[in-house]
């Protein structure tokens, strides 16, 4: 199992990206995705999950209103759009699915202006 996520880049507050996380060696489709975030010197947390039909998505409250979690299933790819980008986002961000795998080399997000 591993992921490849991609799309981060320095932003500035207010401002938005689009992370893409393709995964690879195991069946996509079936799977619950997940993104998670890690500040510096923080533990690694859970941003935003999707179920295998995208009919369930959940946010955690820091979040929420701000950020969309979808995936296609046909590209094994999962998305995460991010709006309205605050400095307290800046972190490294990865993806996973549920249950969890191997853990990819994440995308940085910077939001600074």
């Amino acid at each position: 199992v591993q992921f490849v996520e991609s799309g981060g880049d320095l932003v500035q507050p207010g401002g938005s990206l689009r992370l893409s996380c393709e995964g690879f060696m195991f069946t996509f489709k079936n799977y619950d995705m997940r993104w998670y975030r890690q500040a510096p010197g923080s533990e690694r947390k859970l941003v935003a999950s999707i179920n295998p039909s995208s009919s369930s998505v959940d946010y955690a409250d820091s979040v929420k209103g701000r950020f969309t979690i979808s995936r296609d299933n046909a590209k094994n790819t999962a998305y995460l759009q991010m709006n309205n980008l605050k400095p307290e986002d800046t972190a490294m961000y990865y993806c996973n699915k549920h249950p969890m795998g191997y853990w990819g080399r994440g995308t940085q997000v910077t939001v600074s202006s």
